[in-house]
């Protein structure tokens, strides 16, 4: 993403000025806080007021609670960029993360105030993003980018699938399964758009030789491939077919992310780690697709998604972004990298407890613990850029 082109006279906090600033540093805090709460759930030594079973309040509020707020954040500040127009600042910004919040509350206290509320509650969050980003796309007449609302609707078409299914049956596996198949086609589009892209200038710049392949009809048949592969795994997770579709397209992922030089970018971490958080995807392909066949649990490609693939990701952008934005060099600090390190581990750790169950209570902790530290880790580490003004030169 490009700086922000201009800005209204702002006299506010720093903190809402940019739309990113309290979505990344109070997303990432809930992250880490939220997996704290969630380990001692696990394993009975803690309850909350929550209508939802345990494991599904532990991956709503990943999928449906702090994914939203990092897309959001991201989306507030791309699409002054796109359209041209003025950033969504102070009041309004206000308002939509204590609507977010609110929703936070409301989903983890459904048992008191009921599930309906609740589902209300939280959903309001993604219709009044989705809104604000509609208007300001049709207002800056940037048609090409509409296709945000697609991904914005089906995350709110999946938190109200979740909602009701978890109410209904008593537990939310197909809400599940279409979140995270949105969520990883948003991560393939944007990945397959930026990491590319932020690779071929810095190997332009540092590193002249091979350089990554454009977008071409390769990677719209890895998407095509992927897009089949997620909808035959939402209808029928266990059928042998949704498992060889699925292992097929994370081949391909893993050839698309091969054409992209990653290996040629050591020497430059906020390059590097994008590419790492990319190799989760078709490693959760693969992973998935064997437990379509019944070969390992349904838990190892799951976690690649959700703690590599897009914990990783998320991580990845925030903190590259947030530099960017903030007129600070574009360099990751030797405690970011350490972030980076213990986010993969952890990420590693969760999908060899899903393989090792004789090795998951160690392994377990072991992830929780590094999710924790490197999501609260870099809200730490980044409070003075979201907080503080603009660096000026």
């Amino acid at each position: 993403m490009a700086p922000i082109p201009r800005l209204r006279d702002y006299k506010g906090p720093a903190l809402l000025s940019y739309g990113f600033r309290p979505f990344f540093l109070f997303g990432s805090l809930y992250a880490g806080l939220a997996i704290l709460a969630w380990l001692p759930m696990f394993y009975g030594m803690l309850e909350l007021s929550t209508a939802f079973a345990p494991r599904d309040w532990h991956i709503h509020e990943m999928l449906y609670g702090y994914l939203p707020a990092v897309i959001t954040g991201f989306l507030l500040t791309a699409v002054p960029n796109w359209t041209g127009r003025m950033p969504l600042q102070g009041r309004p910004l206000l308002v939509l993360v204590l609507v977010w919040a609110a929703g936070r509350l409301a989903v983890t206290t459904s048992a008191w105030i009921g599930w309906e509320a609740a589902a209300v509650i939280d959903n309001a969050f993604l219709l009044l993003v989705a809104g604000a980003m509609g208007r300001e796309i049709v207002k800056g007449r940037n048609w090409r980018n509409l296709k945000v609302l697609i991904a914005l609707g089906l995350l709110l078409a999946g938190n109200i699938l979740f909602h009701v299914e978890a109410h209904v049956l008593g537990a939310a596996d197909c809400g599940i399964r279409f979140g995270i198949a949105a969520t990883m086609m948003l991560i393939m589009l944007v990945g397959g758009r930026i990491i590319p892209s932020f690779t071929r200038n810095w190997l332009v710049r540092e590193n002249p030789g091979r350089l990554p392949a454009p977008f071409g009809r390769f990677d719209m048949v890895t998407m095509i491939a992927a897009g089949v592969a997620l909808a035959a795994w939402i209808a029928a997770p266990d059928w042998s077919v949704t498992g060889a579709a699925l292992i097929a397209a994370g081949v391909l992922q893993a050839a698309r992310l091969a054409r992209w030089a990653g290996e040629r970018t050591w020497r430059d971490r906020l390059v590097l780690i994008l590419h790492v958080a990319y190799a989760f995807v078709p490693l959760g392909f693969i992973l998935t697709g064997l437990a379509a066949l019944g070969l390992v649990s349904s838990a190892a490609g799951i976690h690649a998604w959700s703690g590599g693939a897009m914990g990783v990701m998320t991580l990845a952008v925030m903190s590259r972004s947030s530099l960017g934005h903030t007129g600070r060099a574009l360099v990751a600090s030797t405690v970011m990298q350490g972030l980076y390190l213990l986010l993969v581990v952890g990420a590693l750790a969760r999908i060899c407890a899903a393989v090792h169950p004789a090795l998951s209570d160690v392994l377990l902790h072991v992830a929780g613990l590094a999710w924790a530290g490197a999501f609260v880790g870099f809200a730490l580490a980044y409070w003075n850029v979201f907080t503080r003004p603009r660096v000026t030169a």
